[in-house]
């Protein structure tokens, strides 16, 4: 099995890195024989662990290899790897093959959105889908919302199947979580939010929802964690600034910080305008944290019930919600979420992978 990993050289790999990460190592501890294929590069991951498997990496550097892949259809991905029965993409990097071929779409960004992208990278989107909707003999979604917009795409339905992520935490004791605290000046109880910055994770609209959350909740923060990313984000900057020291901006954080993040969060908020899955989400339930998120979404999908829903683009209901979170349905919203969460495992998610490759072989 050849499955392609550069994802994880990315500046932020996000949860597409994640998924890559759990998935080959759940892969690996359930006796699959894989190895990762790369572009060229001088030097390990930065943002996460390189998975424990047999790496081939690429004598052309990534721009020149997606190129190549995507126009040439070279270098072929068993000529890397020799003895390959299966190829998976496990992004819109699609290597060369004559072998059957697995395509992970975690979402279809650049059509909902082209404008948030260069023309560049349009272009590349574009034709990446040309190549999956010809010749992926399988195309894996995390969630039906995203299987849906394959669809739409023209990927044919019979091809597409629904892989749920799964979700894995680490120990967070009460003294990791004082420490987190008092690392980062946070006296009293707080909101949570992570992700990059950028237009549709919707920052805006959690600040004009703290901002009335506030009000009848004076005692409670609003923490933002996530790295730097693109777009005007004056509007953010202003709100951030009207609210004073109540809005505490910590940027990326460590494996370990981000677990004691959650852990001591009163509650979680994402009304994000879409994602393809929205890994926050669980991983927020996962450490017994209610979540607010947003109606109509995958992320619905993935809070079933145990999670409390507003619409994204109205930040009263959000705050309304919020309130409900950090107050008298608290405690039952963060059982509900640890039970939720529980049925999230990345060893379901690499069996039905590996059930996927083994049709295939």
């Amino acid at each position: 099995m050849a499955v392609v990993v550069e994802q994880l050289w990315q500046d932020v790999p996000g949860g597409s890195g994640t998924y890559i990460v759990e998935l080959t190592r759940a892969l690996r501890a359930g006796g699959a024989r894989l190895a990762g294929i790369a572009a060229r590069h001088s030097s390990d991951p930065v943002g996460l662990s390189l998975p424990s498997l047999p790496l081939q990496f690429s004598r052309l550097p990534r721009r020149l290899l997606y190129d190549s892949w995507n126009y040439l259809g070279r270098p072929l991905a068993e000529a890397a790897l020799p003895g390959t029965q299966v190829v998976h993409a496990t992004t819109w990097a699609v290597p060369g093959t004559h072998l059957p071929l697995v395509v992970t779409v975690h979402d279809l960004a650049f059509l909902r959105s082209p404008e948030h992208f260069t023309a560049r990278g349009n272009r590349y989107f574009q034709r990446s889908l040309a190549r999956v909707r010809a010749g992926a003999d399988v195309v894996i979604a995390p969630s039906r919302a995203t299987a849906e917009d394959c669809v739409d795409a023209g990927i044919a339905s019979k091809r597409v199947h629904v892989v749920p992520h799964g979700v894995r935490t680490r120990p967070v004791t009460d003294a990791e979580v004082t420490a987190f605290r008092d690392a980062h000046d946070l006296g009293g109880e707080y909101v949570l939010w992570t992700g990059t910055h950028e237009p549709r994770k919707n920052l805006s609209g959690v600040l004009g929802a703290f901002r009335l959350l506030s009000r009848a909740h004076p005692e409670v923060d609003l923490v933002l964690v996530g790295p730097a990313g693109w777009g005007d984000d004056s509007q953010e900057q202003r709100l951030v600034a009207d609210l004073g020291g109540r809005v505490h901006v910590l940027g990326r954080l460590g494996d370990a910080d981000l677990a004691a993040a959650y852990r001591g969060a009163r509650a979680f908020v994402f009304p994000s305008l879409w994602e393809g899955f929205g890994l926050p989400v669980l991983e927020a339930m996962a450490y017994g944290t209610p979540v607010v998120t947003s109606r109509g979404t995958c992320m619905e999908e993935v809070c079933g019930r145990a999670g409390l829903l507003a619409e994204a683009t109205d930040p009263e209901e959000i705050a309304a919600r919020l309130g409900d979170a950090v107050g008298p349905a608290h405690d039952e919203l963060a059982q509900a979420g640890l039970e939720r969460a529980a049925t999230f495992t990345w060893e379901a998610c690499a069996a039905a992978h590996a059930e996927v490759y083994a049709s295939l072989v």
